[in-house]
């Protein structure tokens, strides 16, 4: 069952490439596809057993994906030094932000949570 999931996925991701090639947008494709999965858990009530051993397996091994990550720092390690202020500027202010951003949204579930108890 999780390979029909898996096949649900890239399928998903391909479709939002395909949107983004037909009309033009400035999105990534694997973020249309991210929506348009989102959209069917939306319409099915939750997510299914299978997508969340899928999730699950993925987050497992989560740590291999920062392997091209690294490898395209260590290319690119002159032009790093060349430009090493404008990076750590946008590192923290996006680090900052998403902390910002990640507080609000706890505090609108948090709250929403509440709502729904009373």
């Amino acid at each position: 069952m999780i390979p029909a999931f898996i096949a649900l996925v890239l399928l998903l991701q391909l479709a939002g490439e395909a949107l983004v090639r037909a009309l033009g947008i400035p999105i990534p494709g694997p973020v249309i596809g991210m929506l348009l999965l989102l959209l069917i858990m939306i319409f099915q009530g939750g997510p299914p057993k299978p997508l969340q051993a899928l999730a699950t397996g993925l987050l497992n091994h989560l740590s291999l994906l920062f392997i091209p990550a690294g490898a395209g720092v260590i290319s690119y390690l002159a032009l790093l030094a060349d430009n090493w202020l404008p990076v750590l500027v946008t590192i923290v202010i996006s680090t900052m932000l998403t902390i910002v951003v990640t507080a609000f949204t706890l505090k609108f579930l948090i709250r929403r949570m509440n709502r729904e108890e009373s």
